[in-house]
């Protein structure tokens, strides 16, 4: 359906047709100002009112305006053709401009890649022990590769957060990078001290994760603070640290979990290993009745390893028959038991059966 604009622009356009030579506001049109302002305004975005070169004929003119009080007397109305090879002129150059910022973005790519990287890699080389560690030093540098982690999270980010900076902005920031990770699909899990769940701001912080997709719990004590992404990278406090596992914080608090310095490991084996670290505070976690149940609906998988458990399988053979790890079957067989109030495999199987989900 035409817009008004463009119905008075249509209306405009064709009395300029059938009166050459005459300004819009001579053109009988029982119209205001802005209404002859928008139909004017449409027609020039078309390109069928374009400016006039000099004093001289424009080429392709249907219509010269020479009023120099009227609306468009700046204006030559020109044909139908004209316009359209004016703005198929235009967009060969905006197409031109992107090919040329394409080409310039490539050879930046290029030169980062042959230039840079090496040094990078050489830096984590010299700075690490040949292992897959690398220390990192200074607030700003461990706070730019956690934003850096968040932004390349797709499967899952596991923390734990024995610290916790109560500051609107520090909030605001995790905030945003934690709902990135969401965005792109990663599953994020995290754990908090349960005091920090006193701390008005901590909860509304938290109610927000989880209204973002996030699970959280709460564990009663935990000795540092640690992130996994991806199963891929861990970063951990370097020695040294303060407090519950705290760095010092050198910034005035703006981060005070990634204050001073810290290892990130990118050795598969070890990386393995922290997260192992994660799923054991984890199974003994729970989830913070403030912030409402945990779904209690079963997923595939889990009744897959409800049902291979309840047939007598261990962790390796549900593993192999699930084409999974077995840290991941140990997870879901400790989500599952706390899910269920159970205290052992064998009473969950036995509290899911009286549910019906076996």
């Amino acid at each position: 359906m035409e817009s008004p604009a463009g119905a008075d622009a249509t209306q405009l356009y064709a009395r300029l047709l059938a009166e050459p030579g005459r300004p819009p506001d001579a053109l009988g049109l029982d119209w205001g100002t802005t209404r002859l302002a928008a139909a004017t305004a449409e027609l020039r975005a078309l390109g069928l009112l374009q400016p006039t070169a000099g004093t001289g004929v424009p080429a392709d003119p249907v219509v010269s305006a020479d009023s120099a009080d009227s609306a468009v007397s700046a204006d030559t109305a020109v044909s139908v053709d004209t316009a359209v090879r004016q703005l198929l002129l235009d967009a060969d150059s905006q197409v031109a401009a992107l090919l040329g910022a394409l080409r310039h973005t490539r050879d930046s790519v290029d030169r980062l890649h042959t230039g840079y990287l090496p040094v990078q890699q050489h830096h984590r080389t010299g700075t690490g022990t040949g292992t897959g560690l690398e220390l990192v030093r200074g607030a700003d540098r461990i706070a730019a590769l956690l934003e850096d982690a968040a932004r390349g999270a797709r499967t899952e980010a596991l923390s734990l957060r024995p610290g916790q900076d109560l500051s609107g902005p520090a909030l605001a920031g995790k905030l945003a990078r934690e709902r990135l990770a969401l965005a792109h699909g990663a599953a994020l899990r995290t754990i908090y001290p349960a005091a920090a769940l006193r701390r008005p701001a901590v909860l509304a912080h938290l109610r927000e994760l989880t209204g973002a997709g996030a699970r959280i719990r709460a564990a009663h004590s935990l000795p540092l603070w640690l992130i996994v992404v991806d199963a891929r990278l861990a970063i951990l406090p370097a020695p040294g640290a303060g407090a519950d596992g705290e760095p010092a914080p050198a910034d005035g608090g703006r981060y005070p979990h990634v204050a001073g310095a810290a290892v990130v490991v990118r050795e598969p084996a070890l990386v393995e290993l922290v997260a192992e670290l994660f799923e054991y505070f984890w199974s003994s976690a729970w989830t913070p009745s403030e912030l409402g149940p945990e779904e209690s609906e079963m997923t595939d998988r889990q009744l897959a390893v409800l049902r291979l458990l309840a047939a007598g399988l261990t962790d390796t053979a549900i593993a192999r028959k699930l084409e999974v790890s077995e840290r991941t079957v140990r997870r879901l067989v400790a989500e599952l038991t706390a899910a269920l109030g159970a205290e052992s495999r064998f009473q969950a199987g036995v509290h899911a059966t009286r549910r019906g989900w076996i």
